[in-house]
């Protein structure tokens, strides 16, 4: 039998944004499972959070990269966030610092950013393979 495949998205717990990114990851990576570390304004958080409150982040992370296999992690921010509820621009800002946190985990794994916009659909901001393909 086939190895179960995962994905791992760092998400917010807004449960309107659930759905639309688990289906994006399972077709965009053809993933059978997405871990789903949830927090309330998950780029804020990353940060600007305390470094417990970001370690149990990475902890989950870990778990889903080394016991589950993912090789793909995904932070998340959307539009109408009640977690952190800032203009576009500054949940895109917050992604690009979260992508740089994330990176220095050095898990091996590709990182995304992702924003959910007010249609509830998913528009990839960011991809780590992207930045790799300009370097080489």
């Amino acid at each position: 039998m086939p190895k179960e495949t995962f994905v791992t998205a760092i998400n917010c717990m807004d449960g309107r944004v659930q759905e639309p990114v688990l289906k994006w990851m399972k077709v965009r990576f053809r993933a059978d499972s997405v871990d789903m570390v949830t927090e309330a304004g998950p780029d804020n958080v990353m940060v600007s959070g305390s470094p417990q409150t970001v370690d149990l982040i990475k902890e989950r992370v870990n778990i889903s990269v080394n016991e589950h296999g993912s090789r793909v992690v995904a932070i998340v921010a959307h539009h109408d966030c009640a977690g952190f509820p800032v203009s576009k621009e500054e949940h895109l800002a917050a992604l690009e610092r979260c992508v740089d946190i994330i990176d220095s985990w050095l898990f091996p794994v590709r990182v995304l950013s992702l924003w959910v916009d007010e249609n509830w659909e998913v528009q990839q901001v960011f991809d780590s393979q992207d930045r790799a393909a300009r370097r080489a």
